[in-house]
């Protein structure tokens, strides 16, 4: 990593010019989705790009195997302590990007600032007014809604989506939310994750997902033959993890050999344990934990049919997410069972990578486990097919072709 106080006296040895300086609190994959989205944005054009994000754990040795530069700013928890550096960090990050932009500004001048996420985006707006540059900025849900609840602070927000060059959501309920909250005419690009295989640890190879199948449903005993459903996130009612486990009794009276693996971590895991023994399915439903990403392939492999029957929330605040996971078992080729909400249209397809149901209905939801769990070669379909539209991503180059 390069540290800030070399900025003024070290000078890159190279050819390479990049334009585009990349911003963010996150940039640290394992840090949060944004992270993630961004590293990956950034991989797609190496020799473009220079990296402005907030220290965390980790970074030095992350940073050192890039192939851009990476600059941070300090975590002040680490100065402060985690009560008064947490209290102070957003308005450290607000400076800190400010004055180290233009600092970078007069080493690289670059042209382009993409700026990743609403967070902060007064340091930006100052931005825009005092360096040559233009921008865009990247919108994924809980930062554009947090920028609306103040009249002040909305005003500003908005005064800064309209200097931009573009704006970038992560998918098309961000898009729709920003488009009726803000009546703007700069452009709006929907540009969505992408899935990166070197996050799971391995490539394409599928002897070795096949032996992590194996080996998990092994170590759970499960039968090669039994179905199993797989759910991935934290463990909270919003998730829905209660009503797969509500189907299993079912699955099982009408001869399905079923099993559910549920990965992760979260307040509501003792009722859930409490609900699979009321329910006398206690011995197929399996708690694996936190799973880290290097392992999670492995229970990707290992599932048949993935499952997240999300309940819907109106509330603004709760319009982040992009259906990760989702386009995660899509590209392991695995058919996918999903409410039918909006966070996922773009993820999930109503027969062509999955089902989509409401999570409310007992009926609905039966026949969407019943119809894959009976059926192999749908299964295999949907997921050939999921697998395809997990390959497809919009390069984030595009942006400057319009």
């Amino acid at each position: 990593m390069e540290h800030i106080s070399q900025l003024a006296t070290k000078i890159r040895d190279t050819t390479a010019s990049p334009d585009i300086l990349v911003i963010s609190r996150f940039f640290l994959p394992k840090e949060a989705v944004i992270g993630e989205y961004l590293y990956n944005r950034c991989l797609q054009d190496p020799e473009e790009v220079i990296v402005l994000a907030a220290s965390c754990g980790g970074d030095k040795l992350f940073d050192q195997g890039q192939q851009f530069p990476i600059y941070r700013w300090p975590n002040l928890k680490y100065w402060l302590g985690n009560f008064l550096g947490s209290y102070l960090q957003p308005l450290f990050n607000l400076v800190a990007t400010f004055f180290l932009a233009i600092k970078l500004y007069f080493r690289y001048h670059y042209r382009y600032i993409e700026w990743g996420h609403g967070y902060e985006f007064p340091s930006l707006l100052l931005l825009s007014y005092i360096l040559p540059v233009r921008f865009f900025i990247y919108l994924h849900g809980n930062d554009l809604a947090s920028a609306v609840g103040n009249p002040l602070w909305r005003s500003l927000f908005k005064l800064t989506l309209t200097r931009a060059e573009g704006i970038v959501c992560n998918s098309s309920l961000t898009q729709d939310y920003l488009q009726n909250t803000f009546r703007l005419q700069t452009p709006t690009h929907v540009i969505h994750p992408v899935i990166r295989p070197e996050k799971f640890g391995l490539g394409s190879n599928d002897n070795k997902l096949n032996e992590l199948r194996n080996r998990l449903r092994q170590v759970y005993n499960i039968p090669q033959t039994a179905v199993v459903i797989l759910s991935v996130g934290r463990l909270i009612k919003q998730k829905g993890f209660d009503r797969v486990i509500d189907n299993l009794p079912l699955l099982l009276t009408i001869g399905v050999d079923v099993h559910y693996i549920i990965c992760g971590q979260g307040p509501c895991e003792s009722q859930l344990k409490s609900l699979a023994e009321r329910l006398r399915v206690d011995k197929r439903v399996h708690f694996a934990g936190y799973v880290a990403n290097q392992e999670l392939a492995g229970y990707y492999a290992t599932c048949d049919i993935f499952a997240m029957l999300t309940l819907s929330n109106t509330k603004a605040s709760q319009i982040e997410g992009s259906g990760i996971v989702f386009l995660e078992a899509s590209y392991f080729g695995k058919p996918v069972i999903a409410s039918r909400h909006a966070s996922l249209i773009d993820i999930v397809r109503h027969e062509e990578n999955g089902l989509l149901v409401n999570p409310k209905s007992g009926y609905e939801v039966l026949q969407a486990f019943k119809q894959l769990s009976q059926n192999q070669q749908l299964r295999e379909q949907l997921g050939r097919q999921g697998k395809e539209l997990a390959k497809r991503k919009t390069l984030h180059r595009s942006l400057y072709n319009n």
